[in-house]
């Protein structure tokens, strides 16, 4: 099953209070581990998963720009945090506060990339989703070619204008 045979829906699944969504994937972002609360709320089996590329979840909504971030930082050898919209197996979503990090081996070397997913802030996602709604809006405007770009300006002169970084912005958002 590839992302353009899932059709998203409008219905919401919500994660409960304790859950964590834990996933590793390899260099190349392709999954190379789910817990079961990542097979739950994806929808696939963990045979379906297992080495197609973590994109897979990746909701519509989400610009393109936040993924450009994200995989900068964790290219880096930098932890990230960042609020995601995921889709499910039958096109229904969920949002997460992810956490993404580099995996290292004793040696320093980056063998992969762990992340750990938790129950946003309820108060975040009307935020965030309005953010990612205009970083969208931008996309589409500027094309393919230059989308990630346009969208990554209109982040930058978002943040600027509250004086903040993403992830302190995210973490502000996510601390009541």
């Amino acid at each position: 099953m590839s992302l353009r045979d899932i059709v998203p829906t409008d219905k919401e699944i919500v994660m409960r209070e304790d859950d964590f969504i834990v996933s590793k994937t390899d260099l190349k972002g392709r999954i190379t581990y789910g817990n079961k609360t990542f097979i739950e709320f994806s929808g696939f089996d963990e045979k379906d998963i297992l080495g197609i590329q973590h994109n897979l979840i990746r909701h519509p909504d989400m610009p393109r720009a936040v993924f450009k971030l994200l995989w900068g930082s964790i290219q880096d050898g930098k932890e990230i945090f960042a609020y995601v919209k995921n889709i499910c197996r039958d096109g229904s979503f969920y949002w997460v506060i992810a956490n993404v990090t580099p995996s290292i081996d004793e040696a320093g070397k980056v063998l992969g990339y762990y992340s750990v997913r938790r129950k946003p802030h309820p108060r975040a996602i009307p935020v965030i989703s309005e953010l990612y709604r205009k970083m969208l809006d931008e996309e589409r405007r500027a094309g393919t070619r230059d989308a990630i770009a346009a969208s990554s300006q209109l982040m930058e002169k978002f943040l600027n204008e509250k004086g903040m970084s993403y992830e302190h912005f995210v973490l502000s958002l996510q601390s009541a």
